[in-house]
């Protein structure tokens, strides 16, 4: 039997009137625990709690199945506990609006409507519901009907194991697991006169990857997120004013466009060193860190002038006599906060005596959590997967190359890095000449933002790209949910599906 030879399927609430079907199809649905169905009056308590968590499914008229749930406090409830508990001893007294979890206190089809896909309708209900609600998740002790048949040779875990592996058909935890519910924990004594399960239960969940903890302050997190990548033209300026003037004019276009971040390329004030060219390259480069004080104050200016976050590339930067490669995260909001380049080409230590940084974090912004990471670093897949275990959703790679063969290698790199951490990565260079620079004469880039490769993005895993070696800038919008949604339901799961228990990646303090 096929549901397209139904004629009426009704999806509906539970109304007062269904209780004489909802009996008599429960007793059919338990036939080993007949006396185990819910009275009239418990009934009624639940439509008048909670009328919205009470669903049945019809066919043709005749009563096929419901789901029955309630809103518990998850810190309240703890992760030991039975039916009785949980159900305040069938008095549902445990319901509460103000909880954070749906809990599923029944859920069936009656054996004549089995095989026909309705059950999944009845999770597909209370997932959106609970999202609907921002729940943090549902929870339920999942039934395991087929265990006392091998009780004798296996403890429960061994049991759960077996049937997740396939080599034990469990069809009530198989359609659970199916379903995304992830077993967490063993209950034993869970629900009293459940002879097939030895009373024994699995504690399953679904995790709400839209829940969004309440925030008493009037501040959102953005859901779609809009970059603005300025594709630098490497050019020589009378001065650090005009330079930053430029760069206002940048930011004021992106700006413009209502974008949310700015980003600078890698050393994008390089062209001030034109007037040190006289200098060693490795004394000419510290005449330029003592600009990035101003630089970075200015830009500071700009965020909260234009409304917009920026990025600022990276600048040369004396630091208790060492030079680093840092740059600045300049919020809207007026903060500041500081980025390293962790690994510096051989070129820059050779020539111009820099050291590699050893501060690798996330940063917070009012755009959800995002990571940056400076050119040679974007190929070092280690960093941006220490960032996504932060929770990255937004890698930013600020470049600067040379020649093609050198911006491959950031390119190809950084879209690695998408897919890999079902992130968005975005990448952002100079382009043009600088004759009268030492070290810095020729540019090449194309700036990008790259996706990961799933249904829910593009093919190639290209969200924008600007034209090669032009100076312009790239907008792109980027959604945020849809990276939630590919962490739980992707084709493929590069995070979750890690084996940790083969090898693991930690940071040093």
């Amino acid at each position: 039997m096929s549901i397209e030879e139904k004629e009426n399927v009704v999806f509906d609430y539970f109304q007062p009137e269904d209780y004489p079907d909802f009996k008599e199809a429960m007793i059919l649905a338990y036939p080993t625990m007949p006396d185990a169905y819910w009275k009239e009056n418990q009934i009624n308590i639940l439509l008048d709690k909670f009328p919205e968590g009470q669903v049945t499914i019809k066919v043709d008229g005749k009563f096929a199945g419901c789901a029955l749930s309630i809103i518990v406090d998850s810190k309240s409830l703890g992760k030991n506990h039975n039916y009785k508990q949980v159900t305040g001893n069938y008095t549902f007294d445990t319901h509460t609006n103000n909880g954070d979890t749906l809990y599923g206190i029944e859920v069936f089809i009656t054996p004549e409507f089995r095989g026909l896909r309705l059950g999944r309708r009845l999770y597909d209900y209370r997932k959106e519901l609970c999202e609907k609600l921002n729940l943090k998740g549902i929870t339920f002790g999942g039934r395991i009907p087929n265990f006392h048949t091998y009780s004798d040779q296996m403890s429960p875990k061994t049991y759960i194991e077996k049937v997740k592996t396939k080599e034990i058909n469990d069809p009530v935890l198989n359609f659970q697991i199916s379903n995304d519910f992830h077993p967490t924990k063993v209950l034993k004594g869970y629900l009293e006169g459940d002879d097939a399960s030895n009373e024994y239960a699995v504690l399953l969940e679904w995790d709400n990857i839209y829940y969004e903890q309440p925030n008493l302050q009037a501040t959102t997190i953005k859901k779609y997120v809009r970059l603005g990548l300025i594709q630098w033209q490497m050019r020589l300026y009378n001065g650090l004013d005009e330079l930053l003037q430029q760069a206002e004019y940048f930011i004021d276009a992106v700006s413009g466009y209502r974008s949310d971040f700015a980003l600078f390329p890698e050393f994008f004030n390089a062209p001030l060193m034109a007037e040190n060219n006289h200098m060693s390259e490795a004394d000419a480069i510290k005449e330029l860190a003592k600009y990035t004080p101003l630089i970075v104050s200015k830009f500071s200016e700009f965020s909260i002038s234009y409304n917009i976050n920026i990025i600022t590339g990276s600048m040369p930067e004396l630091k208790d006599g060492k030079l680093y490669n840092a740059g600045y995260l300049c919020k809207r909001d007026g903060s500041i906060e500081r980025y390293e380049k962790i690994h510096v080409t051989p070129d820059e230590a050779k020539v111009w005596g820099m050291v590699g940084g050893s501060e690798l974090r996330t940063f917070d912004t009012d755009c959800g959590k995002i990571g940056i990471l400076i050119c040679y670093d974007s190929e070092f897949p280690e960093l941006s997967r220490l960032l996504a275990e932060e929770g990255m959703e937004i890698l930013f790679v600020p470049f600067l190359t040379d020649t093609q063969n050198g911006y491959s290698r950031v390119r190809i790199c950084s879209q690695a890095r998408a897919i890999e951490n079902e992130c968005y990565v975005a990448i952002a260079g100079s382009v043009g000449n600088l004759p009268k620079v030492h070290n810095m004469d020729i540019q090449y880039a194309q700036s990008m933002v790259f996706t990961p490769c799933d249904f829910a993005f593009p093919m190639n895993g290209i969200k924008a790209e600007a034209t090669t070696n032009t100076e312009m800038i790239l907008i792109a919008d980027v959604d945020v949910d849809l990276l939630r949604e590919l962490h739980h339901t992707g084709s493929v799961r590069n995070l979750s599906d890690r084996r940790k228990d083969v090898y693991h990646l930690k940071k040093k303090n």
